[in-house]
């Protein structure tokens, strides 16, 4: 222990004169002594006076703070002491001959921090260069593979992962437009794939040799790498070769894979399936690495082969083959076809998916059906068969002929594949690259180059008809010779004038449902089956109806006619005054001022809110029993639609009059009086409306340019008010409708008199000066609200002061 430690002191205080020397010294000899001392601690010479201790307590404390040194002074007087021989030995020397990974860290981090242009960034750029080109890269991998436990912390290593595999980035934003061309991807990325791969290469004879190797910090490069581009290109031809005839390269190979972080893993496997060229190649480098690793097994089963279509034909092959390449790893292309017959024959996917991801599924399901042997076959058929059927039914009901097309070629395939009971399906189409394809998947590797034999010439087979679709019928039906049909010419035909079409869906019974059909469907009938039933669903469920009223309101609100619905608008109108109805404190009171809709939406609010009041405010008919719907809207309505709120009431009654005896009867009937059932929430609908109509908006402004909506918000008010007759709140209500709503009559006046010339006042709107002169001196006199005589008292100062020009005030009487 006291030997070491008097050895880093030495160490330490050797470097410390060095750059004592280097920074004070002006000669030639001292400067090149004192280089040639701190190179000397790279040397491994016998006849260098450095202890093997000694060296390896410079490389691990002061080598990179000797190259952080040299750096700081790149621009110091002493550089120019030594001539350009000297510099490229010592100075650029103590860069190339020590710890790569030290080096390159260093040159990056000053790359990235001198400015540019200058000549200690030049010399700096050379020097990396050279590091790159004297294969520097592979002793920094092979290194890091003879580490069996790292002496880094996670930090550093996550650090010089980063500036190994992203120099090419590093450097062009330093450099461009001056970049060198070995730091370019297409240069860097090939050499340090020949870096790993002779790392790789010693490591093996390691193994034969009974050391120890680590292939950890090859495998992050590896992993990051890929994240960058595809370095496979180089490394996959050695990778196939080597791993041929050398069970040691299979090993290493394995274990490389095995050690890639998951976060990297699938750019390793995509680039390696798309590298290689047959499925025997994959399964030598990856072995068995889909079984032993969950994010493989996802990537290799299920996102290559269903959630991604990019990939050739020839990558799917890979793939497929390498998982029925194996005993172990056959189980799981049973899986993948499970899968597959899922995808192809799922109507959703046929409607919603792109053509090119339909095509590439079916790819896949032929090429892995065709890996089957008989046993799997048998053990499938139900399963094929099914798959057959729906798929054949959701590709020929498409209006699409190129997914048609496709159902009929894979069907076609299926069916000969499994060879149920010697009859195939046949179909007629026309033959193009595609369809030819698609029959040519199904014939083994090795006879890819046969050709196949087209629609154009089927065998002599029995042609079977899918009861399945209809569609596939009709198709099939071309085929089959013309029959002599002569014996249906006597039959009478029917008389079908009075039939009527019958919509192919069911109209729906829920709410719920007639929701989700607003929300998510793309089918035209259905969307209108359920804009035709939701009127008549809220009022026989208003208790679901209060559940869903707020979320079908504004689904209502912001739908349009997408298929050209007949009737669009008074179904739209009238599911919505349901709505109101059945729960009258709806949400669109308090929309009406919100930013999100267009006039035309407002006016709609306005519209139903309008109907909907003039709805509750009528008498309950038949007979005094109110109907579902209108029972839903009373105050005390029970929480079933089939209770009977007044049936105790009848029976009292019946009971009090069969108990009665009346002197005499009154000829004429007496109205039975009933409540208003606007009543109750008239305050609801009335004063919300009236909350912001004086507040310009973004989106319209009441008393601006949107004078329509005002005057229709005007209407709607008075007919509220209208309908309140005789509710407690009616008072409130003619309350505010005669003063705010007189308000805001008064100052659209004001504005009018203030912005229009007096000309055009005169011109325009000379019959209706004396009346609204008169109005206003009558508002101004009498009205009892402060501001609106103020108002108008300004409006007609406003009136005088725009006429005094253009005629004699005396004659419209103007002066006071």
């Amino acid at each position: 222990m006291m030997q070491s430690l008097t050895q880093e002191v030495e160490v330490g205080l050797s470097v410390a004169q060095c750059f004592r020397t280097l920074t004070a010294s002006s000669k030639e000899k001292e400067v090149t002594k004192a280089l040639h001392r701190l190179a000397s601690y790279l040397d491994d010479e016998v006849q260098c006076k450095i202890t093997s201790a000694q060296r390896t307590e410079f490389l691990r404390a002061y080598y990179t703070r000797t190259l952080q040194f040299l750096i700081s002074n790149i621009n110091a007087d002493w550089i120019q002491h030594i001539t350009a021989a000297q510099r490229t030995e010592l100075w650029d020397g103590l860069f190339l001959r020590g710890p790569p990974d030290q080096a390159l860290l260093v040159l990056m981090d000053a790359i990235g921090s001198i400015s540019s242009p200058s000549a200690g960034l030049d010399h700096l750029v050379s020097i990396l260069e050279r590091f790159l080109q004297s294969g520097r890269l592979t002793v920094l991998l092979w290194s890091r593979c003879q580490e069996t436990a790292p002496s880094d912390s996670p930090q550093l290593r996550e650090t010089l992962l980063g500036r190994l595999v992203a120099l090419p980035d590093l450097t062009a934003n330093k450099l461009h437009p001056h970049n060198k061309t070995v730091f370019l991807p297409q240069q860097y990325y090939p050499l340090l794939a020949s870096g790993m791969l002779t790392a790789l290469e010693r490591t093996c004879q390691a193994l034969r040799d009974g050391r120890d190797c680590s292939l950890a910090f090859v495998a992050l490069t590896l992993g990051k790498a890929c994240v960058q581009g595809h370095i496979f290109e180089v490394l996959a031809p050695t990778l196939s070769s080597s791993t041929s005839s050398d069970m040691v390269w299979q090993r290493v190979c394995w274990k490389l894979l095995e050690n890639v972080p998951e976060r990297w893993l699938e750019s390793v496997l995509t680039g390696l399936v798309q590298a290689v060229n047959r499925p025997d190649t994959l399964s030598r480098i990856m072995g068995n690495l889909v079984l032993k690793n969950k994010k493989a097994h996802f990537v290799i089963t299920h996102k290559l082969l269903l959630l991604q279509y990019k990939y050739e034909t020839r990558v799917l092959r890979v793939v497929l083959g390498y998982l029925a390449d194996d005993r172990e790893r056959r189980p799981l292309l049973l899986q993948v076809l499970r899968a597959l017959c899922q995808a192809w024959a799922n109507p959703s996917a046929v409607r919603h998916t792109t053509l090119e991801q339909q095509l590439y599924v079916s790819r896949a399901l032929l090429l892995c059906v065709a890996l089957l042997d008989d046993a799997e076959l048998k053990e499938l058929r139900s399963e094929l068969l099914q798959c057959m059927l729906g798929g054949m039914q959701s590709h020929l009901d498409s209006s699409v002929v190129r997914v048609r097309r496709m159902g009929m070629v894979v069907g076609e395939c299926l069916s000969s594949r499994m060879d149920i009971d010697g009859a195939k399906l046949k179909f007629e189409y026309e033959q193009d690259e595609e369809t030819k394809e698609l029959l040519s998947l199904l014939a083994p590797p090795s006879e890819e180059t046969k050709p196949v034999a087209g629609p154009q010439d089927p065998p002599r087979e029995v042609e079977v008809q899918t009861v399945q679709s209809q569609a596939a019928a009709a198709r099939t039906s071309a085929a089959v010779p013309d029959s002599d049909l002569d014996s249906d010419d006597e039959l009478t035909p029917y008389d079908m004038s009075g039939d009527q079409e019958m919509s192919p869906a069911a109209p729906p019974r829920y709410l719920r449902d007639c929701l989700e059909a607003f929300l998510s469907s793309e089918d035209p009938v259905r969307v209108e089956l359920s804009l035709r039933a939701v009127e008549g669903l809220v009022r026989k469920n208003p208790s679901t109806a209060r559940e869903v009223s707020v979320e079908l309101s504004k689904v209502l609100l912001h739908m349009e006619d997408r298929y050209g619905t007949e009737g669009f608008l008074s179904l739209r109108r009238s599911a919505m005054v349901a709505l109101a109805v059945t729960h009258p404190v709806a949400f669109l009171t308090t929309e009406f001022y919100s930013m999100n809709y267009s006039l035309r939406q407002r006016l709609d609010m306005l519209e139903v809110l309008a109907t909907s009041a003039q709805e509750l405010s009528q008498p309950i008919t038949d007979k005094g029993v109110p109907s579902k719907g209108i029972r839903a809207v009373t105050v005390d309505a029970p929480p079933y639609p089939d209770d009977d709120t007044t049936h105790w009431r009848q029976v009292v009654e019946r009971r009090i009059q069969s108990k009665t005896k009346l002197l005499s009867k009154v000829g004429g009937r007496t109205a039975t009086p009933t409540p208003n059932r606007f009543a109750p929430v008239a305050g609801h609908y009335f004063f919300p409306l009236l909350r912001n109509y004086d507040r310009p908006q973004v989106t319209f402004d009441l008393l601006g340019s949107d004078h329509l909506v005002l005057g229709r918000l005007i209407h709607t008010l008075g007919l509220m008010m209208h309908l309140a007759v005789n509710a407690p709140v009616a008072t409130q209500m003619a309350y505010l409708n005669a003063g705010m709503v007189r308000r805001g009559v008064l100052f659209a006046v004001c504005s009018v008199f203030l912005s229009m010339p007096s000309q055009s006042l005169l011109v325009e709107l000379s019959d209706q000066l004396f009346e609204t002169r008169a109005w206003l001196a009558d508002v101004a006199e009498g009205d009892p609200d402060a501001d609106c005589r103020s108002l108008a008292v300004q409006s007609l100062v406003l009136l005088e002061k725009s006429l005094k020009t253009e005629l004699d005030p005396t004659a419209l009487g103007l002066q006071s």
